[in-house]
Order: structure tokens, then C-alpha cells, then sequence
């Protein structure tokens, strides 16, 4: 068992100041001490009175004032010896001098000494000052616990790391996927190391930059990055390490922030996830409190309040930049805006090359590949799926990475952990002809994706899976493909219907039906793609923020809600007939391709688009265009 050491001094403490005062007790002032000889027995007082007037009493010794005597007398019973006795005297016996001084016995009376007094003085002392120096041990000690009792005065200190030359190990090289905003924040870094290169054209320092982006883009990983590129002293610390439960503790830490930045300037300070400390000010129900309001409005008061900051630049992170208050976001405070979006096709293929580095490859794997499969993977996302890669490459005792952990790690990440395969044959069977219906759609229309591959393994709440690979990455959709993905969606509906009939109809279409919905309903109110025409009938704020949007508002009336009601039913139904039409006109190739599936559990997607092409029927090139 391992004692730590306070445990020690509160065991140790009271056991030293117990054991002080039975040592104290026991040095008294007793006679036999004081005489410097024992004396090994007692006698009674008559006794003594007997020996005196049988003249056997050679000396006495009186101590104690008068009530405790010393006597050396000759006992006949041990051969004439002389032997010392200790008598107790009684309080009343002053004819006892008298009575020595007239049989010229020898007597001396010692006085009391004071020992007593001392060492009861020492002990009224002594524990006071153990106690004392016990607490102020334990008070040292607990100032380096977080928040321990030896914290209490340093409240209001900041808790930010800071290192005057920041070694984080990351430099620009290192941070691959966000080329515009590697180039915005090298200006940064320029700034730091050369700044009389702006000063001279009369171009001021910027005083905030603000990274903006989805989590796992990188925004702390570029802010490792100016640190270790800009060789200049350097503060890290989160948006909550500023907050606590008393009020005006934050805006204090963010004082002492600023006033030790100032002392070492030119400088960084690094706040990360910013919105826990920079929310909108009253913004009503769930809004911030007294402590976060005066945090951040010190944080705006050090950032360009009267005194400035100058040779202090201030680098935030965030993914809320919609809840953040406008007085942050406004020109000399944070002056730029970085975004740090998910990387393309060609910044995921850097991103995986820098990842790779210290992973063995097998010389099959292309980079490339990878990259066009990993749509809207951030660097995070596919930092995590080499690893996840390797993992599997060394749970198989495999000596590199090959492309089969590359997909088994990829299915893994986006839909979950491999289940137990499927044995029953009537549901084996339906979920494959709902698989296939997905991917039989999929590939006979124009401007849907293309199949990846169409497989029967479970994963996570999934009982079958059909990946769809971009051929590109599309920043804007147009209305066919839409159309397509929702045709796609509604195709293992449409399968189970066709084949088995409506009585035999799951549940398992649930989720693809809520997305079908949510297409439909965003080309009619969102992106004007309806009879309603070019009209955006919904905001794009989609949570609702604090209690700013708590009061949601109609913003058309019930007419209009109803005709948008109709408009999503007609595209939903519209493409949910096509989608029926197919399974008819295709029974025989669906009926191959699942019999394939249930054999081999998995089909690659360039050998069903070779099945498919051997005797599919292309569905008829029609114009959509529901009329109410």
C-alpha cells in the first residue's frame, strides 16, 4: 500500500506532539531524580519517626518543600546496612527540623527546582508551532496541485502556457489540405519576423485572426504550426479555462493574459474554441452570464480598448462562427477571417501523403484512390483512417498496409463496426434485393454516382451497405442530380414493393426515406426548384441558437405551406414511380445480381456495371416538372 505525503504528516503530526508530552511527563521533578541515587523502597512515616528515635537515621534529604524526604538509615535486618528510603511527610510536621538538629543528624533541604515550569512552557510552545509549520507545509505543497487550497490566491491568474520560444514540432510543411490558408497566415509569420517590410508602406500589423472551419479541419494544428514557424514567444490556452463560477475571475485571467503577452512582445496568443467564452451578449434565454459578459468584454477591451496591444497578435479557433458577438468579429479586433474548410480531392491526397509517411504501404496501394473515395473526409478523418488501417494490418499480422484494410478501415469509419454476418435466408434475401435496388438505380441513371461496390456485411445499424464514389468533388448540385440521388434513395423501397409486394414492405427503407423528404422539401423551399419558382422560403440557420431563435416565425403563410406540402409529395412520388418502373423493366438482371450477392456477400462495383451492361433497360431521358 502507497501513502502519499500528506497522509503522512496528518499521521506523523499528532503522534510527535503526543509522544512530546509523554516525554514531558516524564521528566518531573521527583525526589528520586533529584537525588541522583533511587531509592528502592518506601517507608511509612512512623516508621521513620521509629528509626529516628532508635538513632538508625544517618542523613536526610527533604525536597518538594518539607513533603518528600530521602533517608539513609542502617536496617538490622540487612546486616547493619545502610539502604535510602523515600518517606512521604505529612503537611504538619514542623518539629521534624527540630528533632534532627537535637540528634545531629545530618539534613539538607533542597529547594524546588523549576524544570517543571519549563518544560511546561516549551509544551504550550511547541505545539502551536508544529501545527503551524504542519499547515504551512501542507499550504507549500498544495500550490502546485490544480486546483488545490493553495490555488485560492491565484484565481484571477492565467492559466495560459507559455513558451518564449515555441517548439511545437509542426511547421507549414507539416499541415497539408489548406493551401489558402497556409498562404493567408504566412503573412502572419512575416509580420512576426520581418515587420518593417509593411511598416515601410505604412501597412499596420493585424491584430486577430479568427480560424474558422468544421472540427478536424486543422485550425489548432496551423496554429501549432505559426508557432513553430514564427519563432516568437508563445500563449495556448482554451476559451473555458477563462470562465469559472465567481464572477470577474475570467476577465482577471484575461488581464494578467494580456499584461504578460505585452511584457514579451511581439507575440501569439493561441485561444482555442473561442465561442465558450465570445457568445453573443444577451441574447436571451440560455444567453451568457454576468461571468462570461465581463470576460469577454475585458477580452474586447484588451484586443482594441484605449490602450491597444500592440506587437500582440491573437489567433482563434472556432467552428460557431454564428454565435460569436459581432464586437469580436468586427475590424481591428479579429481583422481576418481564415477558413479552414474540408480539404478537396487534391488536398486529401496531400493530407494522406504527409499521414503515410511514417506508415508501411504496400506498393498496390494508390494514394490517389484513396483520396477520390474520401469525399467530405476532413484531415482528422483520414489521419484516423490509416490508423485505423494499421491497425487491422497488425491485428492480421500483416507486414504492410494493403488496399483490403484501406476499405474494410474506410466502411469502418463512416458506417461502424463489422456485425455478425447474416444467416437467415428469407432476410438475407430481401435485404439483398434492397441493396441491389439501390445500386441498379444508381448505375442506369445518368447523373447519379457510380457504384463502389454493394455488400451484405453489417455494419453498425446497417444490415447492408451500398457506397456510392463521387466522380468529383461537386460544390454545386444541379436539379437532375438531385432528382437522381432521390430516385436512388427511394430504390429499396421500390425493390421490396415490386418483388415482394406491399404486405412484405420493412422498415428498413426509414432512414433513406427521412433523406428523401429532405431533398425534396430544400429544392422547393430552399433552392427554388419547383412551381413555386426562384424562392427561398427558409432561413439557413437550422439549430436554434441560445433563445436568439427559440420565437421561430412563419415566414410564408399557410397557402404557401400547403402548396410546398404538395410540391414535395409530387417530386417524392414522381421519383419513386421511376424508381418502381426500373425494378420492373430490369427483374432479370436484379434477380442475377442478387443471387450473386448472396454468394459472395460483396460485389465491386466494376463487375456490377459489367453485369448490369450485358442486358439492362435504360430508363427513358424525361423532363420533371410537377404541375399542382
Amino acid at each position: 500500500m502507497k501513502f502519499s505525503w500528506r497522509t503522512i504528516v496528518l499521521w506523523c503530526l499528532p503522534a510527535l506532539v503526543i509522544g512530546f508530552f509523554l516525554w514531558q511527563g516524564s521528566f518531573g521533578s521527583s525526589p528520586a531524580n533529584m537525588g541522583g541515587n533511587a531509592a528502592s523502597t518506601r517507608m511509612s512515616y512512623g516508621r521513620f519517626l521509629d528509626y529516628l528515635n532508635a538513632g538508625r537515621v544517618t542523613t536526610v534529604d527533604l525536597y518538594e518543600g518539607g513533603r518528600t524526604a530521602i533517608v539513609q538509615a542502617v536496617d538490622p535486618e540487612l546486616d547493619n546496612r545502610n539502604q535510602m528510603l523515600r518517606v512521604d511527610l505529612p503537611s504538619n510536621s514542623p518539629e521534624l527540623i527540630t528533632r534532627l538538629r537535637e540528634a545531629n543528624i545530618a539534613f539538607d533541604i533542597h529547594p524546588p527546582r523549576n524544570e517543571g515550569a519549563i518544560w511546561g512552557l516549551l509544551g504550550n510552545l511547541v505545539f502551536p508551532v508544529l501545527l503551524i509549520a504542519g499547515l504551512f507545509f501542507l499550504f507549500r505543497r498544495s500550490n502546485n496541485v490544480p486546483g488545490g487550497p493553495g490555488q485560492a490566491m491565484n484565481f484571477g491568474k492565467s492559466k495560459a502556457r507559455f513558451s518564449m520560444e515555441a517548439k511545437t514540432g509542426i511547421l507549414f510543411d507539416d499541415v497539408a489540405g489548406v493551401d489558402e490558408a497556409k498562404e493567408e497566415l504566412q503573412e502572419v509569420v512575416t509580420f512576426l519576423k520581418k515587420p518593417e517590410r509593411f511598416t515601410a508602406v505604412g501597412a499596420k500589423i493585424p491584430k486577430g485572426v479568427l480560424l474558422v472551419g468544421p472540427p478536424g479541419t486543422g485550425k489548432t494544428l496551423l496554429a501549432k504550426a505559426i508557432a513553430g514557424e514564427a519563432g516568437v514567444p508563445f500563449f495556448s490556452i482554451s476559451g473555458s479555462e477563462f470562465v469559472e463560477m465567481f464572477v470577474g475571475v475570467g476577465a482577471s485571467r484575461v488581464r494578467d493574459l494580456f499584461k504578460k503577452a505585452k511584457e514579451n512582445a511581439p507575440c501569439i496568443i493561441f485561444i482555442d474554441e473561442i465561442d465558450a467564452v465570445g457568445r453573443a451578449r444577451g441574447a436571451g434565454i440560455g444567453g451568457g452570464n454576468d461571468e462570461r459578459e465581463q470576460t469577454l468584454n475585458q477580452l474586447l477591451t484588451e484586443m482594441d480598448g484605449f490602450e491597444g496591444n500592440s506587437g500582440i497578435i491573437i489567433i482563434a479557433a472556432t467552428n460557431r462562427p454564428d454565435v460569436l458577438d459581432s464586437a469580436l468579429l468586427r475590424p481591428g479586433r479579429f481583422d481576418r477571417q481564415v477558413g479552414v474548410d474540408a480539404p478537396d480531392m487534391k488536398g486529401r491526397l496531400s493530407i494522406l501523403e504527409v499521414h503515410a509517411r511514417n506508415k508501411k504501404l504496400a506498393t498496390e496501394i494508390s494514394l490517389e484512390a484513396i483520396a477520390r473515395r474520401t469525399p467530405g473526409f476532413t484531415g482528422a478523418d483520414l489521419a484516423n483512417l490509416l490508423n485505423e488501417a494499421a491497425i487491422l494490418t497488425a491485428r492480421r499480422r500483416k507486414e504492410a498496409i494493403t488496399m483490403t484494410e484501406i476499405d474494410d478501415a474506410v466502411d469502418r469509419v463512416v458506417a461502424g463496426m463489422e456485425g455478425t454476418p447474416l444467416t437467415d435466408g428469407k432476410s438475407k434475401r430481401l435485404i439483398a434485393y434492397h441493396e441491389i435496388g439501390h445500386a441498379i438505380v444508381g448505375t442506369l441513371l445518368k447523373d447519379h454516382d457510380p457504384v463502389q461496390k454493394v455488400t451484405l456485411v453489417p455494419r453498425g445499424q446497417a444490415r447492408g451497405l451500398t457506397w456510392f464514389m463521387p466522380s468529383e468533388d461537386q460544390a454545386l448540385i444541379s436539379r437532375s442530380q438531385i432528382l437522381a440521388r432521390i430516385t436512388g434513395a427511394l430504390g429499396g423501397r421500390a425493390a421490396e414493393k415490386v418483388i415482394f409486394g406491399d404486405a412484405e414492405v420493412t422498415t428498413g427503407a426509414g432512414n433513406d426515406l427521412q433523406q428523401v423528404t429532405g431533398m425534396a422539401r430544400q429544392m422547393v423551399t430552399r433552392y427554388g426548384m419547383s412551381d413555386l419558382g426562384p424562392l427561398s422560403l427558409e432561413s439557413q440557420q437550422s439549430e436554434v441558437f441560445l433563445g436568439r431563435d427559440l420565437m421561430t416565425r412563419t415566414e410564408y403563410s399557410e397557402e404557401i405551406a400547403s402548396r410546398v406540402d404538395a410540391q414535395v409529395r409530387a417530386i417524392v412520388e414522381h421519383c419513386y414511380e421511376q424508381a418502381c418502373k426500373m425494378m420492373r423493366d430490369n427483374r432479370a438482371v436484379i434477380d442475377r445480381l442478387v443471387d450473386l450477392l448472396i454468394e459472395k456477400e460483396t460485389i465491386d462495383g466494376d463487375e456490377f456495371r459489367q453485369i448490369v451492361a450485358e442486358y439492362a433497360v435504360l430508363p427513358e431521358k424525361e423532363v420533371f416538372v410537377p404541375v399542382l
